[in-house]
């Protein structure tokens, strides 16, 4: 039985490319068809009534047809607009750091309606929380979890044995940690303190609630960052052009 040419989702505007003069491919994030692509034909005219709609960063029922090769977006309402990231640029630099992400890590048509969830999720707490950097750390590690590229923090990945509380190594190309002695010899690796791997193990298990407790120091916070950011470059062999754009703001700041 053929699939019918016209169909309703929830999606999430995850990227938008230009297309002759009044046209978008847009990306979309769906809850049940995972990641997807359209045309919206005449967005770009000031007089479109789906363009406002149609914006990165914004959560909308859309109506689609079946193509050859695309689909082509029929209709959309907004849901959820998420206005107080878009009036704060530097909110909106951290948001269009996640989507991007999501696009580099997955790939179309896979459904994945947890992943949907944790991206309206991460985006709501963007919108909510004090600790930007912390939500940024939250989403990076669970969508790594997500996706199957968990590292091993609880021991060695060269010895196997049960990690000591020292300052041990973690190797973004073994995916995990190295313990001091197995560090000596293997590839490349950055050092982690004690309260560093006690957060990261936080953030791995999921629990948020007691995370968003805690009083990280600017140093431990930066120490996060660049171990996590270390293993997802070394995942997509190549970095993520948005970061640019949010390192530079966070420096301004």
């Amino acid at each position: 039985m053929s699939e019918p040419r016209d169909y309703k989702t929830e999606a999430i505007v995850i990227k938008k490319t230009k297309l002759g003069e009044a046209d978008r491919i847009l990306t979309f994030y769906t809850p049940h068809l995972g990641k997807i692509q359209a045309v919206a034909k005449g967005v770009r005219q000031p007089k479109s009534k789906m363009s406002g709609h149609l914006e990165l960063l914004t959560h909308s029922m859309v109506s689609f047809a079946r193509g050859k090769n695309l689909a082509t977006v029929t209709g959309s309402q907004t849901i959820n607009g998420f206005i107080n990231i878009k009036n704060d640029l530097e909110l909106t630099s951290y948001a269009l750091y996640i989507i991007e992400l999501l696009n580099q890590f997955t790939g179309e048509g896979i459904e994945d309606y947890p992943l949907f969830l944790m991206l309206l999720d991460v985006l709501d707490k963007l919108s909510t929380e004090r600790n930007r950097e912390l939500v940024l750390r939250y989403f990076e590690v669970q969508l790594l979890d997500n996706l199957g590229y968990r590292p091993q923090l609880k021991q060695c990945v060269s010895c196997h044995k049960q990690l000591k509380p020292v300052t041990n190594q973690f190797c973004p190309s073994a995916g995990g940690m190295n313990c001091p002695s197995c560090a000596r010899n293997g590839n490349f690796s950055y050092s982690i303190s004690i309260n560093g791997l006690k957060i990261f193990r936080l953030l791995q298990d999921g629990n948020y609630n007691t995370i968003r407790r805690l009083k990280m120091t600017k140093e431990l916070s930066l120490e996060l960052e660049r171990l996590i950011r270390s293993y997802i470059k070394y995942l997509l062999e190549k970095d993520i052009k948005s970061l640019t754009w949010l390192e530079t703001l966070k420096r301004c700041a």
